[in-house]
């Protein structure tokens, strides 16, 4: 994985893709809980599921307290709620046992490890949700790897073929500029959307084909 590669691959997908429009700026405590909600469902739906969530109840207080049926019902159109509702109660209530506040400002002033092992030791909680804590709501250069950014960046030849998620994020965040670590993983989640489908990609369409080794290995 060269850094050369790295940046004209980030290149590349900044002129199909434009101007990356996300700016870390959520609190850690909301982060965590849309990403939960975000787990194994479309933005979509994971969003539909969050703005329900706040809709239902004006605190996390309020989420903790409540009859896990309710949260569940709150959750149901981003899907999975009978295994997110309770995963949401549990978390709050892990967070107030450590932190005696449903809040999580002390994690700003951790290093990104110390969050990192903070977050995962959670139930539910695995290092792609800590990483988009750490990255969307704490602006740390750390590389979220979900299913588009693990299937592309093996397509590309970054990452053996076997490589699990967990080894391919920190394999990018040691080549990469700290400043494109977030416009390289919401570009390489749209095109993994669009263009390097699981099924079906659609290489004749795609401007990385000339590094891809996917293709070249054809």
């Amino acid at each position: 994985m060269e850094l050369k590669k790295l940046v004209w691959v980030h290149e590349k997908l900044a002129r199909v893709y434009g101007p990356v429009q996300c700016r870390p700026h959520s609190d850690p405590l909301e982060q965590l809980i849309q990403t939960i909600l975000s787990q194994n469902t479309s933005d979509i739906n994971s969003d539909r599921a969050w703005r329900s969530l706040k809709k239902a109840f004006r605190t996390w207080q309020e989420v903790l307290d409540a009859p896990e049926s309710k949260v569940r019902h709150s959750i149901r159109k981003g899907g999975l709620a009978g295994i997110k509702a309770p995963r949401i109660q549990n978390t709050l209530r892990i967070i107030r046992e450590r932190e005696h506040k449903l809040s999580l400002a002390r994690l700003r002033k951790m290093s990104s490890e110390e969050v990192m092992a903070y977050l995962t030791t959670i139930p539910g909680v695995g290092v792609k949700t800590a990483a988009c804590v750490l990255l969307f709501s704490m602006g740390r250069p750390v590389m979220p790897v979900d299913t588009h950014v693990h299937r592309v960046t093996k397509r590309l030849g970054w990452a053996p073929q076997n490589a699990s998620p967990e080894d391919i994020g920190p394999m990018i965040e040691k080549k990469l500029p700290p400043e494109l670590i977030l416009p390289m993983h919401l570009y390489l989640v749209e095109h993994g959307r669009r263009i390097c489908r699981a099924r079906n990609p659609l290489c004749a369409e795609c401007p990385l084909a000339a590094k891809c080794e996917r293709l070249n290995l054809q």
